[in-house]
């Protein structure tokens, strides 16, 4: 095993002095050609392109003498240090920062970044972040061969944002560009590349704030999820109505619950109403796409997006038609349609869905029509009493049968 490990960051700023005396003393140096071109690395030290960490610490920990692994911006950041530090390879490291691309994109775009998500962008994770900036006002993507500036674009299409793309920080060939999302796949960029996607709603970090990344604040002080019609009027939906059949805040929390919507997530919300479901889901930081036929319903599922400062993609146009055009979804909930949405919806293979029926008949053909295509199906029949708590007399009933539904080729 190496005597000596050590990972230095780079961002195109001259070396400090303890980095420059780790590579001094290197007899092995690891990094992309940019850094092994570098006139601080020994001419004597054996060199290594490093393509693969993985590789790179196999051939390290198999090296008698000291070792240094050169990585663009701060290497203990979304870089490799967990990969070097990994049980496997049993590799013990020091570490000399640098800035990381991130804050370096940043700084070049003169915005500050403590209420961004960050993101890393892989072919096998692209969708997940293009969630993320789908749900999110400020999202800094490190993006990779294969899932670049152009590849975000092309799966945001419909969704209009504004790219600061970064390329090649730190070099003589560093630039900075600034355009719309729809105009990015037009191009051919240079990595590596850091890319800001801004918009989707205000921004959501005040001046105190005291959390990075999204602000889990909550408008005029409203607190909780499955809320009342009352509480959205009070955040600023005026227009918002009394829930309609199959919209009680009880079923919605029911509902919640069973979607389980999380940031990475894209959630369909078919039959949206009132809007509120689609709106709660988003403040668990999912993107949403909600759907309905009916021009009051979108107006007013927009109007409770705004009140609650949560971007939405409404789409107002009738289901099943409208959903071969949408992108890939991860949960639904079907609230209306019955089962012709529910076999459009399972032909998309979402691991979750979710959907209502107001009767045993009705419930019966839509478990049946889930269970006859690959999904486990749960069913509950849910009743909720609203009292009047100066009287305690009934205010409200609902009764309704809860259907849940998940991938049967996915863990429970």
């Amino acid at each position: 095993m190496a005597d000596r490990v050590t990972v230095i960051g780079w961002d195109g700023s001259p070396l400090p002095g303890a980095a420059t005396a780790a590579l001094s003393a290197a007899t092995l140096v690891a990094g992309a050609a940019h850094h092994l071109a570098l006139p601080e690395v020994p001419t004597s030290a054996e060199r290594i392109r490093l393509g693969s960490v993985d590789l790179a610490a196999r051939r390290i920990a198999g090296h008698r003498g000291s070792a240094v692994v050169l990585a663009d911006g701060d290497p203990g950041f979304f870089g490799v240090v967990r990969t070097l530090r990994a049980p496997e390879h049993g590799l013990e490291v020091e570490v000399v920062p640098a800035v990381s691309a991130v804050a370096t994109a940043f700084a070049r775009a003169g915005m500050p970044w403590d209420d961004a998500q960050v993101v890393v962008a892989h072919p096998r994770t692209l969708r997940r972040a293009v969630n993320v900036c789908r749900a999110h006002h400020k999202v800094a993507v490190l993006t990779s061969p294969g899932a670049g500036p152009a590849e975000l674009a092309l799966l945001l299409e419909g969704v209009h944002r504004t790219f600061v793309i970064c390329e090649e920080l730190g070099t003589d060939r560093e630039r900075v560009t600034v355009l719309t999302s729809d105009k990015a796949a037009d191009h051919t960029w240079r990595d590596p590349n850091v890319v800001i996607v801004i918009g989707g709603g205000p921004e959501t970090t005040a001046t105190g704030a005291w959390f990075a990344g999204r602000e889990p604040a909550h408008p005029q002080g409203i607190r909780g999820w499955a809320l009342p019609a009352e509480a959205y009027r009070e955040a600023g939906a005026e227009r918002m109505r009394e829930p309609g059949e199959g919209e009680s805040p009880n079923l919605r929390a029911a509902q919640l619950a069973r979607l389980g919507p999380r940031t990475g997530d894209l959630v369909w919300d078919i039959g949206s109403g009132s809007g509120a479901l689609a709106v709660e889901a988003a403040r668990f930081g999912a993107a949403v796409i909600a759907v309905d036929a009916d021009p009051g319903a979108c107006s007013r599922t927009d109007a409770a997006a705004r009140a609650f400062g949560v971007p939405l993609q409404i789409i107002c146009a009738r289901a099943p038609q409208v959903l071969e055009r949408l992108p890939e979804p991860d949960v639904v909930r079907v609230g209306g349609g019955g089962v012709p949405v529910v076999r459009a919806v399972m032909d998309r293979r979402p691991e979750r869905i979710v959907t209502h029926a107001s009767n045993r008949d009705e419930a019966e053909a839509l478990g049946a029509a889930l269970t006859g295509n690959g999904y486990t199906v749960e069913c509950s029949l849910l009743q909720s009493v609203d009292l009047d708590t100066e009287v305690w007399t009934e205010r409200e009933r609902s009764v309704v049968f809860l259907l849940s539904a998940r991938r049967s080729d996915l863990a429970p």
